[in-house]
C-alpha cells in the first residue's frame, strides 16, 4: 500500500502565517480606529475654541464663568457616514462660529456657522440664509443633519429649553411646538412677531436615502430682557436680512 506523503513544511506553515496575518491586520484596524477617535476628541475643540477665543478678546463679550463651550461631541446617535464626514471637516479652515447652540435635554452643543452647504453641516449646524441674523431677534432658522448633530431632536419635547450663546450673551428659548412638513413649506421660517428659533432637519430620522420630509422644532425666546427688546419700537435692522442673501 502506498503511504500518503506527509505535508511539506511550507504547507504546514501556511495556516500559521495566515493566522498571524489576520491577527496583525485586525490589530492594525483597531489601532487605527482608536487613533481616529482620539484625534476627533482633540480636534473637536477647534471650532468651539475659536468662539471662546473671540469672546476673550473683549472683556465686554465674556459670559459668566463656567459657560464656555466644552467642545465635546457625542457620536452616540450618529451614522458612520456622518462621523467620517465630520472628522474630514476638521482638516478644513472655517470662520469662527456665529454662536453655539445648546440643548441640555439631549446633551447637544454645536457651533453655528453661516450657511447650510454640506461642508458646513458636517462641521456643525448652519444658519439658513435669508432668515434673521443671530442676535437680532426675528426668526432665526438653523439647519442640521438628521444623522449627525440634529439626530437628537427626535427626543426633544415641547417645553424643553434651548440656549443660543453669542458674543453678546446667552439667548434662552423654550420649545413651543414641533411639526413635520414638506421641504417646500417655507412658512416655518416666516417672522412670528417674537424672537424665535426654528431648528430644521430631514425626516424620518432613520430613512434610507433622501428623506422626503422636514422635522421642525420651533422655540420662542423665554428671556425677559430679550422679549422686552423685541417689543420695543421696530428697528429696520432687527429681524431683517441682507438683500444679498437667498433662502436655501
Amino acid at each position: 500500500m502506498v503511504q500518503p506523503k506527509p505535508p511539506s513544511i511550507t504547507a504546514q506553515r501556511l495556516p500559521s502565517v495566515a493566522s498571524w496575518f489576520l491577527l496583525l491586520t485586525g490589530g492594525a484596524l483597531v489601532a487605527f480606529y482608536l487613533l481616529a477617535r482620539v484625534h476627533s476628541a482633540v480636534m473637536s475643540h477647534v471650532a468651539l475654541g475659536q468662539f471662546s477665543e473671540m469672546e476673550k478678546t473683549d472683556p465686554a463679550l465674556r459670559t459668566a464663568p463656567g459657560e464656555q463651550p466644552n467642545g465635546k461631541v457625542s457620536f452616540r446617535l450618529w451614522s458612520l457616514k456622518r462621523i467620517t464626514a465630520y472628522q474630514e471637516s476638521l482638516t478644513r479652515q472655517f470662520a469662527p462660529p456665529l454662536a453655539v447652540l445648546e440643548i441640555p435635554k439631549i446633551g447637544l452643543e454645536a457651533p453655528v456657522f453661516n450657511g447650510t452647504d454640506d461642508l458646513t453641516l458636517n462641521r456643525g449646524v448652519g444658519r439658513i440664509l435669508g432668515t434673521a441674523r443671530v442676535g437680532q431677534g426675528g426668526n432665526v432658522g438653523i439647519a442640521g443633519h438628521r444623522d449627525g448633530f440634529f439626530r437628537g431632536l427626535k427626543d426633544v419635547q415641547v417645553g424643553d429649553g434651548i440656549e443660543l450663546r453669542t458674543p453678546r450673551g446667552t439667548e434662552t428659548y423654550r420649545v413651543s411646538d414641533i411639526e413635520i412638513t414638506s421641504p417646500a413649506d417655507l412658512k416655518v421660517l416666516a417672522e412670528r412677531g417674537v424672537p424665535t428659533l426654528t431648528l430644521v432637519t430631514c425626516y424620518p430620522f432613520y430613512f434610507i436615502g433622501n428623506a422626503p420630509q422636514r422635522y421642525i422644532v420651533r422655540a420662542t425666546a423665554s428671556d425677559d430682557a430679550f422679549n422686552r427688546k423685541a417689543s420695543s419700537p421696530p428697528n429696520a435692522a432687527v429681524g431683517k436680512t441682507d438683500n444679498k442673501e437667498k433662502t436655501q
